[in-house]
């Protein structure tokens, strides 16, 4: 928790805090300065195989060692940034690397290493825990630009992900599997068979899977377009919707009031998911919150008045909150521990570059239409063929 929190926040909720100042100093162009973010994003995807191999190989732990400190080397280095050049090497390149080894692939692991019964609530709290960075570093961040200037600011967000996420959580606190220390997961006392068989009300699979052996079953491929759809949904809304309610008259401040609401919302999303999938299967929760998902972006496109809007938000927050549990909880319970970083990190590639599409995509249609229309019924549409495929993710048979 303490290590993704810190990476969300100093990372992922972070760099768009950095932008207007960035503009301001140099006057690039915010295509220009964001395209460093996507860079980010899609280097973290792309390197999943590798990511994934390299969690099995040397265990989670080194992964957030060398991981977080690579990333914590590419934020100090944005301090001596006045080049465009420069936010692509170090935050595009060096933190986009860093963090995709030593982030989300490598903290659910460990999660999904200590726990089988309760690994949906532990990957709750461990995805909660990004929420958490998201509210907390984003006025600590804007204080310490108008403090020192945002050359400086990333030096100290470089010190607090080496202090907190490499020292105190990778070298002092994680340990790779319960079995290092003589334990077993889920707390069972050393010397107790733990019966996977036993009754439980979701599943659990019985056996280890391999990468080979899971990305040869269709309820992995129906994974993928569940992860996909979320992800395409939250980028294309996240970066589009401020704009969206700016076109419909709706106070700029406000606009972003109601964007804030977002993380917020998906710290509720993500609790309410893990503790509710120890009791639901998965699949039925992700089905309803795609649902309700689309269901908010039809609410979103209809609102005439502020309720509506933060309807919106709440609605589509939470859900999403929930269903970035639902990937990473669903491969673990249908595929087991041992090669869980290997087959998420095959998965990873696929969703990042549909989610890497859907921004762009809404940019260009509401450049030719003036409108967002189209975007948003594309999101709906999408949503509702994610919703389906979860539905259907039924667990895969071991052979």
């Amino acid at each position: 928790m303490l290590v993704y929190f810190c990476g969300c926040g100093t990372v992922f909720y972070a760099y768009g805090v950095f932008v207007p100042s960035i503009i301001g100093e140099y006057g690039w162009s915010s295509t220009v300065v964001s395209g460093a973010f996507s860079l980010f994003f899609l280097l973290g995807g792309l390197a999943g195989p590798l990511i994934g191999a390299s969690i099995v190989r040397f265990g989670p732990r080194v992964n957030i060692i060398i991981g977080n400190a690579l990333a914590a080397f590419g934020l100090a280095g944005l301090y001596f940034a006045t080049q465009p050049w420069h936010l692509y090497l170090f935050f595009g390149v060096l933190v986009g690397l860093g963090i995709g080894f030593g982030l989300f692939a490598a903290t659910t692991a460990v999660a999904n290493n200590w726990f089988i019964r309760r690994r949906s609530l532990a990957m709750a709290l461990t995805v909660a825990s990004g929420g958490l960075g998201g509210l907390a570093f984003p006025p600590l961040i804007a204080l310490l630009i108008s403090a020192t200037g945002w050359h400086a600011a990333w030096l100290v967000l470089a010190a607090i992900q080496l202090v907190l996420a490499v020292v105190v959580g990778g070298v002092l606190l994680i340990r790779d599997r319960p079995e290092d220390l003589g334990q077993l997961p889920d707390g069972m006392a050393a010397g107790v068979v733990l019966d996977r068989a036993a009754p439980s009300p979701v599943y659990h699979t019985p056996v280890d899977w391999d990468a080979k052996q899971a990305m040869r079953r269709r309820t992995t491929w129906l994974l993928v377009i569940l992860g996909a759809a979320n992800i395409f949904a939250l980028n294309m809304m996240t970066v589009h919707q401020v704009k969206y309610l700016v076109d419909i008259e709706i106070d700029p401040v406000v606009a972003a009031t109601a964007f804030g609401l977002l993380p917020g919302m998906s710290i509720l999303g993500r609790l309410g998911f893990g503790a509710l999938a120890g009791r639901i299967e998965p699949r039925y929760l992700a089905t309803i919150c795609l649902a309700i998902q689309a269901v908010a972006v039809i609410i979103l496109m209809n609102a005439t008045s502020l309720p509506l809007v933060y309807l919106y938000s709440v609605l589509f927050g939470i859900c999403y909150g929930g269903l970035i549990l639902a990937h990473p909880t669903m491969i673990g319970a249908y595929y087991g521990r041992a090669h869980y970083a290997q087959i998420l990190g095959w998965l990873l590639p696929i969703v990042t570059v549909i989610g890497a599409i859907a921004a762009p995509l809404a940019g260009a249609v509401h450049d030719a239409t003036n409108t967002y229309t189209l975007a948003f019924v594309v999101v709906i549409a999408f949503c509702a063929l994610g919703a389906v495929c979860a539905f259907w993710a039924r667990p895969p048979k071991p052979q």
